[in-house]
């Protein structure tokens, strides 16, 4: 729980940060520029909140782990929901709307998260999650999203190391497989979901893991 909202107090605050001019810079997500990325992590904090209000008294179906799609295919920005999110960031205008409407749903999120008992279960894409592995799935996403946030900024803030760590972690666990010692954290995290393309050296290192990669996460 306590990840899950310094991972998103960080990405938070590398939004405000943003100049209004960052806003029309490319993002590490494919046919997205900043602002798209920022609509698209509006969206995801409504998902939060909903999610955490959906209750179930089921069994857990999924965990943080086996929440991902993987594909071996890259995104190519044209998926009509994406392309729904570039309409949408589109019609804010200013930046400073898309700074307060994630601010404002954003601080939401991170309350009911914090309000969230870890052992309730919700669900979400007709599955059911702990409230603890739906929250876990969301310190991956925040990473994630951290990187592509600040790819093409000059001087970024780095998302929190320990969120580097765990995100490394499941990214493993997704794979079936350990990054070598001598990647860091985030080198795993960008070669393993294929933001950049290993090094000669890497792709040695990673030895039989470097078939497996990069894996898409839908």
């Amino acid at each position: 729980m306590d990840l899950f909202s310094r991972s998103w107090a960080a990405l938070r605050a590398a939004v405000d940060d943003l100049s209004d001019e960052d806003f029309a810079r490319p993002s590490g997500c494919t046919g997205w520029l900043v602002r798209d990325l920022v609509c698209h992590l509006v969206i995801d904090a409504q998902d939060v909140l909903i999610t955490l209000a959906t209750p179930s008294g089921r069994e857990p179906t999924r965990d943080a782990v086996t929440y991902w799609e993987v594909s071996d295919t890259p995104p190519t920005g044209e998926d009509p929901l994406d392309a729904l999110t570039v309409r949408l960031a589109a019609a804010y205008e200013e930046p400073h709307l898309l700074k307060f409407h994630l601010d404002d749903v954003g601080s939401a999120a991170g309350r009911a998260a914090l309000l969230a008992d870890p052992a309730s279960r919700v669900s979400t894409r007709d599955e059911v999650f702990t409230v603890a592995d739906f929250l876990s799935v969301y310190v991956l996403e925040w990473t994630l999203h951290h990187l592509d946030l600040i790819a093409h900024l000059p001087d970024p803030e780095q998302p929190p190391a320990e969120g580097l760590a765990r995100s490394r972690e499941l990214l493993e666990r997704i794979a079936g497989s350990a990054f070598p010692a001598s990647f860091h954290d985030l080198d795993a995290l960008l070669v393993g979901t294929g933001r950049r393309a290993p090094t000669e050296a890497e792709r040695a290192d990673l030895g039989e893991l470097a078939a497996k990669l990069p894996l898409y996460l839908g």
